[in-house]
C-alpha cells in the first residue's frame, strides 16, 4: 500500500509539473502501471487496482484543473501489467490516454502488431515511444541504438490515419531521432 501511495504521489507531482510547463495540447504523463505480483499474480485484481488508482488520480487532476493526460504505457516484459488488451481496456473504462511503445510491443509479442494496435486504439492522436531493444526470453532486456531497418519497419507500419508523436528512448535519443527523421524523409532509402 505504501508503494502504491508513493507511486501515485510521484505521478501526481509529474502532472503538476507538466501543467506548469504548459502547452495548448494536454501534456501527456507517461508511466508504467506495475507488476502483477502486487495482486498476488491475479491479473484481473491487478487491472481493478490500477483502474481504481487511475480514476482517483484523474479526479485529483480534474479538481486541480491541470491540463494533463495520464498515459499508461504498453510494456515489454510479460510479467508486467501493460499488454495491448490491458491498456486499451484501461483507456475504454477510465478515459485516460495511452502510450504505445513499439519496442515493448515487439518484445512482448515477438512482432509489431500494427493491425491489433489500430483496432484497439481508435483515437486519432497516438503518443508513442520507440528505440532499439535487446530482447531475451522474458521480453525486453535493455534499450540500444535504433537500427535503420528498425526505423523503416516502424515508420512504414504506423497507420497513415493517425497523428503520431514518437519519443525516442535509445541511449542516443538525439542521434536516433535524427536517423528516424532521415528514414521518414526518404534520405536513407526509406
Amino acid at each position: 500500500k505504501e508503494k502504491i501511495r508513493a507511486s501515485k504521489e510521484r505521478i501526481l507531482r509529474s502532472c503538476e509539473v507538466g501543467h506548469w510547463l504548459g502547452s495548448e495540447d494536454r501534456v501527456r504523463i507517461v508511466f508504467h502501471c506495475g507488476f502483477y505480483g502486487g495482486a498476488g499474480g491475479d491479473r484481473e485484481l491487478a487491472f481493478q487496482n490500477i483502474k481504481s488508482a487511475i480514476l482517483e488520480m484523474m479526479e485529483e487532476i480534474k479538481k486541480k484543473k491541470w491540463n494533463v493526460e495520464l498515459c499508461p504505457e504498453l510494456m515489454g516484459k510479460k510479467n508486467v501489467f501493460g499488454s495491448i488488451g490491458e491498456i486499451s481496456q484501461l483507456v475504454d473504462e477510465t478515459g485516460c490516454g495511452f502510450c504505445i511503445d513499439f519496442a515493448h510491443v515487439l518484445a512482448r509479442y515477438g512482432k509489431h502488431e500494427f493491425d491489433l494496435l489500430e483496432k484497439k486504439f481508435l483515437q486519432k492522436k497516438w503518443h508513442c515511444h520507440f528505440s532499439g531493444i535487446e530482447y531475451g526470453e522474458k521480453g525486453e532486456k535493455k534499450h540500444k541504438k535504433t537500427e535503420i531497418e528498425e526505423w523503416k519497419v516502424v515508420l512504414s507500419g504506423i497507420p497513415k490515419s493517425k497523428e503520431v508523436v514518437i519519443i525516442n528512448e535509445s541511449p542516443d535519443p538525439v542521434g536516433d531521432a535524427v536517423l528516424g527523421v532521415k528514414v521518414f524523409g526518404g534520405k536513407l532509402g526509406g
